[in-house]
């Protein structure tokens, strides 16, 4: 089985308290002199109390073209992908010339040479690492990355495979867009990136326990396209972000949960661990209630939200980091636990790990 040898995090130089970005959303968002009680009731029902930013917020307010916009977004990638790789590979005990695959997934900026490219070199990685980048799963990326480097690895079992996530939510501003959806989304994102070193079954991590991959399963829900992602305009990424999500995410996932449990011998009261996507209050409330889960099961993902905002694909990452980090309160070894997180699609991705 795939073993998760490190999982490492890092957030964007800039930290904030939620009001101070209110404050500069109300700027650049919304007409003179207009009335602003909507958007503070939105930020203040986030849940969000700090994000942080790549920039200070003062300079959002200094781009007019998407190009503009994109060539921050691969400087910063690089740096802060730079800096979530070498920390997981140290704290797994190996180098960047152990490195066999580089999986690179972001929704917030393209680049072509792609930031994995960009990378490899800097770092010191072998000329023949295999290299994946990934763009459009959005949120569900962290999750859906991780099942496919275990899919590689179940065929390279002698391998060592990288996931990387660098999520710069922030340089996505839609300036003078007063819309639902926009404020919604400035409420609730923020900037960081983390990395996950996988191992394969015959390529043991260097030291202490790690939890293994047992089991994915992907779920592609029909006609919901246009319930979440961006539309891509002249001004860069424009949010797609439809309130029926929540219910979406009721009616079905405990069907979906329950398959793929009973599919592994298992149910949902042998999970001793929800390692959750922290989407939103309503995104995590609407987990809650279609599982059924205790009021603290998902008190990991609601303290990561809290403290840096919805990091996109990298958000499920950090929760997996603070999961394992937790001490005491880290799962019992040999029990299961449950990864998932949703994206665009409308999808879900579903990885079962064993601590």
């Amino acid at each position: 089985m795939t073993r998760i040898a490190a999982v490492h995090g890092v957030v964007a130089p800039h930290r904030h308290a939620q009001r101070e970005i209110t404050d500069m959303v109300a700027r650049a968002c919304l007409p003179a002199g207009a009335d602003r009680r909507a958007l503070d009731r939105l930020h203040r029902g986030a849940r969000v109390n700090t994000r942080h930013t790549l920039l200070p917020l003062d300079r959002y307010g200094e781009f007019d073209d998407f190009g503009k916009v994109n060539d921050v977004f691969i400087a910063g990638a690089v740096e802060l992908g730079a800096e979530a790789v070498a920390g997981a590979l140290r704290e797994a005990g190996l180098s960047p010339r152990d490195v066999d695959l580089l999986v690179f997934t972001s929704v917030t900026g393209i680049a072509a040479p792609s930031v994995d490219a960009r990378l490899a070199g800097r770092l010191g990685m072998r000329p023949d690492v295999k290299r994946l980048p990934v763009f459009g799963l959005g949120c569900v990326a962290g999750a859906a990355g991780l099942a496919r480097v275990h899919d590689y690895l179940l065929g390279r079992p002698h391998d060592v495979a990288v996931l990387l996530s660098v999520e710069l939510c922030s340089l996505t501003l839609q300036r003078a867009d007063a819309s639902p959806a926009n404020l919604i989304a400035t409420a609730l994102f923020g900037d960081g990136a983390a990395a996950v070193v996988a191992c394969g079954a015959r390529r043991q991590p260097a030291a202490g326990s790690a939890p293994t991959v047992v089991a994915s399963r992907s779920r592609l829900y029909p006609d919901t396209e246009r319930l979440l992602g961006w539309d891509v305009t002249a001004s860069g990424f424009r949010v797609v972000l439809d309130p029926a999500v929540p219910e979406l995410v009721r009616k079905n996932l405990a069907e979906d949960v329950d398959a793929f449990l009973a599919d592994q011998g298992l149910g949902r009261q042998d999970v001793t661990a929800w390692v959750c996507h922290a989407g939103g209050p309503r995104i995590l409330d609407a987990v809650a209630e279609a599982l059924d889960l205790p009021g603290c099961a998902l008190d990991v993902s609601r303290r990561s939200l809290a403290e840096v905002g919805n990091l996109s694909s990298a958000s499920v990452l950090h929760v997996l980091r603070d999961t394992l980090a937790s001490g005491s309160g880290r799962p019992p070894s040999g029990t299961p636990g449950l990864l998932l997180a949703m994206g665009p699609g409308f999808c879900t991705e579903l990885v079962l790990l064993r601590w």
